[in-house]
């Protein structure tokens, strides 16, 4: 792997995930980097993502042989090399010039999925074309519901092996510092946000700039024409549609329509879990949107086991939200999660040095869940389990006493259409 940003195996001055954090802090506007970085109102659920873990401690056996270590999962049948998947950030494209094909191609190169978002501000048809790989394409549902299902049938022409509908997202979060910037897309130039771009001038000349002369204006590329032509500037997060009406029938006719993988992100609820199997889900994220929408939602890795043993069998299990070590995800792994989806990790690579920067933080994740298998004595990913933690007590919910009524009432609320 090579790319201007450094040459192949370059560690870019980064050893962890927080160094380029620190890169992209310097690299991009304020403005920009707030909208990955930050929460939502008080960032009570931002904060949580990652203090939770540090109450579920790891528990190793020792004198064990660990020299023959896999991190391989096996996910739709298909067998990757990490248990790790790039969750949908709209905002790569602005991290970096088209950074969402920078970032598929370090995960095609890394051997697992990239999913792009339907915000994204290069078109499907050219990342798929230009990276390859194991490609997932995320869906928010639009009002117009007859434009998304076409998005659905780009999707499936464009060979994405599956669907991710996000559906925690009826109205947008709260995001106050993001409307202070002032940053919008398509971008309006302030007195505030043209001085924090003047201030970034090498992300004016190798972002701003190169889109400017060769393709105009970043815009949303997934959306169809009829709609960009309807978008008028707002700030990020509030410019891309919402559709309030979203319900279980919703979910019902993309199962129809969509022949591959279907999947459902952002529940942090047991019920809500059991009704998308229900409709015919292949698989659920838990995920609070990284603590970008209601403030003071649970953590995914609080409600993480609930979910498994109310759907763990029937469905694959994924998990999002505040992961910025391996140590995290082996915690998530071992508590029954299939995979762990990573957003702003990567994210901060892909500003930090595209291509070469998103595949750091993968190799920095790679790494990081070696050293935790073998300093826990466990051989494999799969060999992982509940017994390597030590949990606080609290920390988790438990779902014995509910689940013999969670089928009762999911059946009456999926049948009403709720």
């Amino acid at each position: 792997m090579v790319d201007k940003a450094g040459k192949a195996g370059d560690t870019l001055g980064c050893y962890n995930i927080f160094d380029l954090r620190e890169i992209a802090l310097r690299r991009v506007p304020k403005g920009l980097f707030e909208f990955v970085d930050r929460g939502t109102e008080d960032e009570v659920a931002l904060r949580n993502n990652r203090s939770v873990f540090e109450r579920i401690r790891l528990q190793p056996r020792t004198l064990v042989d660990v020299s023959a270590r896999s991190q391989a999962v096996t996910l739709f049948g298909k067998l990757h090399k990490m248990p790790i998947v790039i969750a949908p950030t709209g905002t790569a494209g602005l991290m970096w010039h088209e950074g969402e094909i920078a970032l598929a191609r370090a995960a095609a190169e890394a051997g697992i999925p990239f999913t792009l978002a339907t915000g994204s501000m290069t078109a499907m048809e050219k990342v798929a074309d230009q990276a390859g790989g194991t490609l997932w394409f995320q869906l928010y549902m639009w009002p117009d519901k007859s434009l998304s299902h076409k998005l659905v049938e780009r999707a499936r022409a464009a060979g994405y092996e599956a669907l991710v509908v996000t559906v925690d997202n009826a109205a947008p979060g709260n995001r106050e510092f993001n409307l202070r910037n002032g940053f919008t897309i398509p971008f309006t130039f302030t007195r505030r946000n043209v001085t924090d771009v003047l201030m970034h001038p090498r992300w004016l000349v190798n972002v701003l700039a190169r889109y400017m002369l060769t393709t105009g204006m970043p815009r949303y590329e997934n959306y169809p024409a009829e709609l960009k032509q309807r978008i008028t500037a707002a700030p990020m997060g509030r410019s891309s549609l919402r559709n309030d009406t979203l319900n279980w029938n919703d979910l019902r006719a993309l199962r129809k329509l969509w022949p591959h993988k279907l999947l459902v992100k952002g529940l942090l609820h047991p019920q809500d879990a059991i009704n998308a199997a229900d409709c015919g889900a292949d698989g659920v994220i838990v995920s609070n949107h990284g603590g970008r929408n209601l403030d003071g939602a649970v953590s995914p890795i609080e409600v993480l086991p609930e979910i498994l043993d109310a759907v763990g069998k029937r469905v694959t299990v994924l998990v999002d939200s505040g992961f910025r070590r391996g140590s995290d995800i082996v915690k998530a792994l071992a508590l029954g999660a299939h995979a762990v989806q990573i957003g702003r990790g990567t994210l901060y690579g892909v500003a930090a040095g595209g291509r070469a920067g998103a595949a750091r933080a993968i190799e920095i994740y790679r790494e990081e869940i070696d050293r935790v298998l073998a300093l826990l004595g466990c051989v494999s990913v799969a060999a992982l389990g509940r017994h390597y933690l030590h949990i606080a007590p609290g920390t988790l919910r438990s779902v014995a006493s509910s689940k013999p009524n969670l089928r009762l009432i999911g059946s009456a609320h999926a049948a009403a259409g709720e």
